[in-house]
């Protein structure tokens, strides 16, 4: 029987599906775009039946490819954009709300005031993040302060939270399952570092319960099963989940302390793996948890990013009109022979 992996690679303004087979060979993939919401300046959410039904079409697109059977996918694995926070009903798995993009700005004035009462070296010690509302604890608690009937569902226990491998992860397993891995746990200010579980202190800070919390597990190993996905038999595993970039700096092979990879996309991030070392930076980078595979010790690195590189270019194509397709910046760039001392600065969403 051929055996093929079920890649989905949930992004910020598409999703990605893609068939790997035994010899690690991409056969086919495709890539369905979903709609970007600005309803303030600074603010950017996404509608999470959108990003469901983007991953629904990928997996129908891919298979209709005829490259396998979907009795011949063995195993799904699942990378996706870090932070994007939302909560949904634990009852029929609808979003209560629009998810908060990681590119948002909104709880800004949130977390000026954390720092002002003193509380980010806390933050970073414990979780290795600066308090910034680009971490999804900001954001949960915006959520859970802006939601219409969020008391009654929390009294309910109806009320689940989760960063988008979360949401995908209860999705696929008919809500079986909710859980999230140590590479997108360790991106919401609320896991610690060391313990690699939420933190109390952390929580409490943020006003986070933690009952609304996915449990966290390790990047590699069966997470859960598949039921009721349309297109897919029931019962395929869930086997490995993580972070985009994280799970960049793993495609990349940087697997040894001192490795480091840098991704244009969205944004563009720089990791450099730590090892076992949990490093904290004085020059701004972020201490991020890496991944962890099964039952052995974690691995962390160190990050930098800017938030808008590629997005700019869909700027330019939905925002300004300037282009129709993507592929015609490329073309407009290389039709002078520099800017005449004009710079773009691209801090569509603030400067980071």
């Amino acid at each position: 029987m051929a055996a093929f992996v079920l890649a989905i690679d949930q992004g910020t303004t598409g999703t990605t599906v893609a068939l790997m087979d035994a010899a690690g060979q991409l056969r086919a993939s495709v890539n369905i775009e979903f709609p970007q919401h600005y309803p303030q300046p600074g603010w950017v959410e996404h509608d999470a039946a959108d990003i469901w039904s983007s991953v629904q079409r990928g997996i129908r697109s891919v298979l209709r490819k005829r490259v396998c059977k979907p009795a011949d996918v063995v195993a799904i694995g699942i990378t996706n954009q870090r932070e994007t926070s939302l909560l949904w009903d634990r009852d029929n798995g609808e979003a209560l709300n629009r998810a908060i993009v990681w590119q948002c700005r909104r709880t800004t004035d949130f977390c000026e005031t954390l720092k002002a009462g003193g509380h980010e070296a806390q933050v970073k010690r414990k979780s290795g993040l600066v308090l910034d509302p680009y971490f999804s604890a900001s954001k949960f608690r915006w959520l859970l302060r802006n939601t219409s009937g969020i008391a009654r569902k929390l009294r309910a226990g109806r009320v689940a939270a989760g960063t988008i491998d979360s949401y995908l992860i209860w999705q696929l397993s008919g809500g079986a399952v909710h859980a999230t891995d140590v590479s997108n746990a360790s991106r919401t200010s609320l896991m610690n570092l060391q313990r690699l579980s939420w933190d109390k202190e952390l929580m409490g800070l943020f006003e986070v319960p933690e009952g609304i919390l996915p449990e966290i597990v390790p990047s590699s190993g069966v997470i859960a099963h598949t039921r009721n996905v349309p297109g897919l038999p029931d019962g395929i595993p869930i086997a490995g989940v993580a972070g985009d970039q994280q799970a960049a700096l793993f495609g990349q092979a940087c697997f040894s302390a001192g490795d480091a990879k840098c991704t244009f996309g969205t944004g563009s991030f720089i990791l450099m793996n730590t090892g076992a070392e949990i490093l904290q930076s004085r020059s701004g980078l972020l201490t991020t948890a890496a991944w962890q595979l099964g039952n052995a010790d974690p691995v962390y690195a160190l990050e930098g990013g800017a938030f808008v590189c590629g997005a700019a270019v869909q700027w330019l194509r939905d925002g300004l009109g300037l282009i129709r397709r993507s592929s015609e910046v490329e073309a407009l760039a290389a039709s002078v022979e520099d800017s005449g001392g004009v710079e773009f600065v691209p801090a569509l969403t603030g400067l980071g």
